[in-house]
């Protein structure tokens, strides 16, 4: 599982994800993240906000619930073996 690290524009530190999954719909890239590699865990889906040919790739965190909701049935279907509870 990929490992990758943001850097909290609050108060600039360093957070790390476990990748566990990534889409793209409507052309906006999606990743499905936890802050630890197996097990029960939390999850969190952040959205990208810079555009592909960017060097650096800025995502954030989805809010809105009408968004987190369609955006988690789509990962729960990608991911059979996993249960996604909001």
């Amino acid at each position: 599982m990929e490992k990758v690290i943001f850097q909290s524009p609050q108060n600039g530190e360093a957070l790390e994800f476990y990748v566990v999954e990534e889409t793209r719909i409507n052309g906006i890239n999606y990743l499905l993240v936890t802050e630890e590699e197996s097990g029960d865990c939390d999850a969190f889906i952040l959205k990208r906000l810079s555009q592909d040919e960017e060097e650096e790739a800025v995502y954030e965190m989805v809010e809105s619930e009408e968004e987190l909701e369609s955006i988690s049935r789509i990962f729960a279907e990608m991911l059979e073996d996993v249960d996604i509870t909001m």
